[in-house]
């Protein structure tokens, strides 16, 4: 692990770029002179690392005592897109927008997207839990497909918030019964890009005893920012 830059926010947090290999991250650790937990923060279906809303999360986690990282995984922000990615992605944005199907485009889209993602954020991993100033335990947050696989394979982490879920792959929800670690679930009720009922049966499929289902209204970008505090009292629980 490389780091490129680094600099010292206002709250104290030292955010640093990195590169491992290929891939392309960005760390977040507290103002502390212990090892901090970790939080493992990725974004939906190719958005990057720096999209703001993660971003914000991210800063105030980090603020909160928590390391949090985050990557570009294969397929996703900058790193390269064949032109058979880019066309399914405007198919599926077309499809979307004129209310068609959208289960098959999106089944070839975003089941890909999370084989390859999935060992990139392991290595990360690896890479991360080696520093000093990280001490674990794990935690991860966000994009729901990806968490799922990661939290069957990835015996290191040990509680997980997700979001929406209304689109998930096939492989993924087969694999969310095998979900037994602590488990925060957001869903927004008006998502218009995450069937609702989707979402709530997907909640339902999770084989862990302990999880915990917060429902607001409005769009898929209309979270509240009061989830990002429950959220973090939510690792609290689990990772302090």
């Amino acid at each position: 692990m490389q780091f490129t830059s680094e600099q010292r926010l206002d709250d104290g947090v030292l955010e640093r770029e990195f590169t491992l290999g290929e891939i392309p991250g960005t760390l977040w650790t507290p103002e502390s002179a212990e090892p901090a937990p970790l939080i493992l923060m990725a974004h939906n279906n190719g958005l990057p690392k720096r999209e703001p809303r993660l971003v914000a999360r991210a800063r105030y986690s980090a603020a909160c005592g928590y390391a949090v990282a985050s990557i570009d995984a294969a397929g996703c922000g900058d790193r390269p897109r064949s032109a058979a990615d880019e066309q399914t992605r405007a198919d599926l944005r077309r499809a979307m927008r004129a209310g068609e199907p959208v289960d098959e485009i999106f089944e070839s889209l975003v089941g890909p997207l999370v084989e390859k993602a999935a060992p990139e954020w392991r290595t990360t991993l690896d890479a991360l839990l080696a520093l000093p100033e990280i001490g674990g335990p794990v935690g991860y947050s966000g994009w729901t497909a990806l968490g799922i696989r990661l939290a069957t394979v990835e015996p290191r982490i040990k509680a997980a918030g997700f979001f929406a879920g209304g689109y998930v792959p096939h492989a993924q929800r087969e694999e969310a019964r095998q979900v037994t670690i602590p488990l925060l679930f957001l869903l927004q009720w008006d998502d218009e890009g995450n069937p609702r009922q989707r979402a709530l049966d997907l909640f339902d499929a999770f084989g862990t005893k302990e999880k915990t289902l917060h429902a607001n209204l409005g769009g898929h970008t209309g979270t509240p920012w009061f989830e990002v505090e429950d959220g973090d009292r939510f690792f609290g629980r689990h990772l302090k």
